[in-house]
């Protein structure tokens, strides 16, 4: 994990309350879910926030989560390598973020990478991988392992069906009010955006003129 140096004034004022965000019940409901999720003997981490980093921080479990969504030979991290370089943890752990996005994670909803290694912010974490739960039990595509009571389904816009004979009568529809409006004319009508003309009408009155009596 790494080392994070003290934080003294304001710094460390602001880092208490975004640890107070952080929810130790949605750890283990996140817990469950990957476990569940990535299979394969994955061992569980002991409960606590600093456990749970640990456990996340060099990436290879992220990349393994977002695979699993995916139907073999479409995964789109093809190599997970095990390694304990710093910059090789953090270049997966962006593989990840890039690959959540493409999933359809909003990017409001997807932590930094120095969330994760310096634990900056772990509930910014827990919000990324509650939104990729929550994708992964709308899409409905099969993948998606767990109790689907974890994640909430998100809702879709109601999109109307219409069978061919009702497309059929629409058109014919709007074919007959065009065609009643084909003997109109529009002689006359001033366009919009045409100053229109106005006819000064001069009185015989003007100038001494009068009209014959």
């Amino acid at each position: 994990m790494a080392n994070r140096g003290p934080s003294y004034g304001m710094s460390r004022e602001v880092q208490e309350k975004i640890d107070q965000k952080y929810d130790q019940e949605l750890e283990a409901r996140l817990v469950d879910w990957i476990v569940a999720q990535c299979g394969g003997g994955l061992e569980r981490p002991e409960p606590g926030k600093q456990n749970f980093q640990s456990w996340l921080i060099d990436g290879t479990i992220l990349c393994r989560l977002i695979n699993s969504l995916y139907p073999s030979g479409m995964e789109p991290i093809k190599k997970i390598p095990e390694t304990k370089m710093a910059f090789k943890q953090m270049e997966k752990i962006s593989q990840f973020l890039e690959a959540v996005e493409a999933y359809g994670v909003v990017r409001g909803d997807i932590f930094q990478t120095v969330d994760l290694w310096e634990g900056k912010d772990m509930a910014a974490v827990q919000r990324t991988l509650m939104a990729l739960g929550s994708e992964a039990l709308t899409k409905d595509d099969g993948h998606y392992h767990g109790n689907k009571d974890w994640f909430r389904r998100k809702s879709k816009g109601h999109r109307r069906e219409f069978s061919e004979e009702q497309l059929r009568q629409g058109r014919t529809l709007i074919g007959m009010q065009m065609g009643s409006h084909r003997g109109a004319s529009q002689a006359g009508m001033t366009g919009y955006g045409t100053p229109r003309q106005i006819m000064r009408y001069e009185s015989p009155r003007r100038n001494g003129d009068r009209s014959p009596s």
